[in-house]
């Protein structure tokens, strides 16, 4: 599984994992069902418009309507859901830049554009190659734009040493009840902030894991003890929440 470093402009590195080929061409279709079903539905609609449907105007017209909505849907379903077509949302996937900053209306036009070269032109050749075989999975749209795309969606999963390292699991006892009203992706969110403070120790995913640590507190409503360690309390929360959901 491929994964990708970004440092976002506030200095945090963030660890992605990189949407493979097999993920982006689902996406991809889902998008196509969307864009042919509003194809038909402005087929229909313009054929009840228009008494002579043969005429040249509308030959035109629905011609290249395809390839206007293909391109027109990628850009604005990009640019108004943060980098998230409805396809890329069902994949669990997301637009995001390599320089760590927040892609903008410049980036998914080029996306765009570059999707037509590619998919329109290419048939998704081109595009499947260099998603294999560049390094960060780019299709040309994304090397012009500096950007790729991620998976954002993780299915959260504990490994044996996770379980491993509590004592003894019978015997256990929560230190922490009301973690079960964390979800998955809290949790999620919990392992990644401990796991880039173990891997980058620096100021700034210290102070992650100390606003993360208020920040659950004020959730889970826990009063924090004096001179209580940060680190240990997150990784109490992960233990309590292994055991009061197993």
């Amino acid at each position: 599984m491929q994964t990708i470093d970004i440092r976002t402009t506030q200095n945090v590195t963030i660890e992605y994992e990189l949407a493979s080929v097999r993920e982006r061409i689902l996406a991809f279709f889902i998008d196509l069902l969307i864009v042919g079903f509003i194809y038909f539905v402005l087929f229909f609609i313009s054929i009840g418009l228009f008494d002579d449907a043969n005429n040249l105007f509308l030959s035109v017209f629905f011609g290249l309507m395809p390839v206007i909505l293909l391109v027109g849907y990628q850009f604005l379903s990009e640019l108004l859901a943060d980098g998230r077509s409805w396809g890329k949302k069902a994949m669990g996937l997301q637009v995001v830049r390599l320089d760590g900053r927040q892609a903008g209306l410049t980036d998914y036009l080029l996306r765009a554009v570059f999707l037509l070269i590619e998919v329109v032109f290419g048939l998704g050749i081109p595009a499947a190659i260099f998603i294999s075989t560049s390094a960060n999975n780019q299709r040309l749209g994304d090397m012009t734009a500096h950007t790729t795309v991620v998976r954002v969606r993780n299915k959260i999963h504990f490994q044996l040493k996770d379980i491993l390292n509590i004592d003894s699991i019978d015997a256990y006892e929560p230190s922490y009840p009301s973690v079960r009203q964390l979800s998955e992706d809290d949790v999620i969110v919990i392992k990644a902030t401990l796991r880039r403070y173990r891997t980058y120790r620096n100021e700034a995913h210290e102070k992650a894991v100390h606003e993360l640590a208020d920040h659950l507190r004020n959730v889970l409503d826990i009063k924090a003890a004096k001179k209580e360690d940060e680190l240990e309390f997150l990784k109490t929360l992960l233990r309590d929440y292994i055991v009061l959901t197993r």
